[in-house]
């Protein structure tokens, strides 16, 4: 008897380790769960990469259940070698919007067909790839000055999302699946976003002029060189909001799933969409829109097609630039993509 109680004993102790092991991935591979969808992404430059070595993790939208969605800056981080980012996303389902954590991996998964710019076009990543030990970088859509960093090349990138939508699914965000490749590189042996960067988004939560309700969408420091780094010289502002911003219908309380039973299971109830300005956007009935950009290699979301410009080593790790998804079907009055060259910027004189 005393054997037999022991093995229970032991048997309901794996059990209950087994589900806060399981509540604990769950927790990680999908995090805060709202009822209000994020504004659109705020457009703005990419500071000049501090030096070799250094990878961009894209801007985004924080959560905090007092105040509601915070701008977390995009920022340049030492990146583990060998190892990509794929950024973290907003996505629709069940009646909420829920966060993906992003993670560091050997390949690009997937981030909701999200275009974050600077070689996040939607769909892989376009900015840089590892060469051996050595990462090396696109200049044609990364702020890389080859008097800091000699690792450099120049490769066509063609962008036809040029959306700021900042969530996926549901009303009015982007209509992305995972391709195989994506979802194969979502099992791979990959790590969660390092202290650097988690430190960098619990300061950009501690200042108000981050949030969205003070801000509207353009946040007074969108981009830093380093992590933490709010203060500095460094620190780019955002040019312009991605679309005009609306105040949500509840408050973030009431809007973070299970802090209230009202409106659950209604799956817009509170949530007010997003539209964008006139102003350099042009809106089709479908949502999508034509952007015009600025600032080769330093500027905003790219739009670019050029010849490639410099031979390039073989790669060890190739970048999966070219995994296609059909772009959003287009309203037929919309022209289609155009392919543009963007202008120098002054600051890349010389180079």
């Amino acid at each position: 008897m005393n054997r037999n109680g022991a093995a229970v004993r032991w048997l309901l102790l794996a059990v209950v380790i087994l589900s806060f092991s399981a509540a604990s991935f769950s927790q990680v591979a999908v995090g805060i769960a709202v009822r209000v969808g994020p504004p659109p992404l705020p457009v703005y430059a990419q500071p000049m990469c501090p030096g070799p070595g250094f990878f961009w993790t894209p801007g985004y939208w924080g959560w905090n259940d007092d105040a509601g969605y915070y701008w977390v800056p995009g920022t340049w981080v030492v990146a583990p070698a060998g190892m990509l980012w794929t950024p973290g996303y907003w996505g629709w389902g069940g009646g909420f919007y829920a966060w993906h954590p992003g993670y560091w991996g050997p390949h690009i998964g997937f981030y909701g067909g999200i275009n974050y710019g600077f070689g996040y076009t939607g769909v892989g990543f376009v900015g840089g790839e590892w060469r051996g030990g050595s990462f090396y970088y696109n200049r044609y859509v990364t702020n890389v000055s080859r008097t800091n960093v000699t690792n450099v090349y120049n490769r066509t990138v063609v962008v036809n999302n040029t959306r700021t939508t900042s969530f996926n699914g549901g009303t009015g965000g982007v209509e992305a699946r995972p391709t195989p490749q994506e979802e194969a590189a979502a099992h791979e042996r990959h790590t969660a976003a390092m202290e650097a960067q988690t430190q960098h988004e619990r300061i950009a939560g501690q200042n108000r002029q981050n949030f969205a309700s003070e801000n509207h969408g353009r946040p007074a420091v969108a981009a830093t060189a380093k992590p933490g780094d709010f203060s500095g010289r460094s620190a780019v502002p955002a040019r312009t909001a991605g679309g005009e911003y609306h105040a949500p219908a509840m408050s973030p309380k009431e809007a973070r799933v299970g802090s209230t039973p009202r409106n659950k299971g209604n799956s817009n109830e509170g949530f007010r969409p997003f539209t964008r300005p006139n102003s350099n956007h042009s809106q089709n009935k479908n949502g999508s829109t034509s952007r015009s950009y600025e600032n080769k290699g330093s500027g905003t979301n790219p739009l670019y097609k050029s010849k490639d410009k410099a031979a390039r080593a073989p790669a060890s790790n190739p970048p999966r630039a070219n995994a296609s998804r059909p772009a959003p079907q287009q309203h037929k009055s919309s022209p289609p993509p155009r392919k543009q060259n963007a202008p120098k910027d002054e600051r890349h004189k010389g180079r």
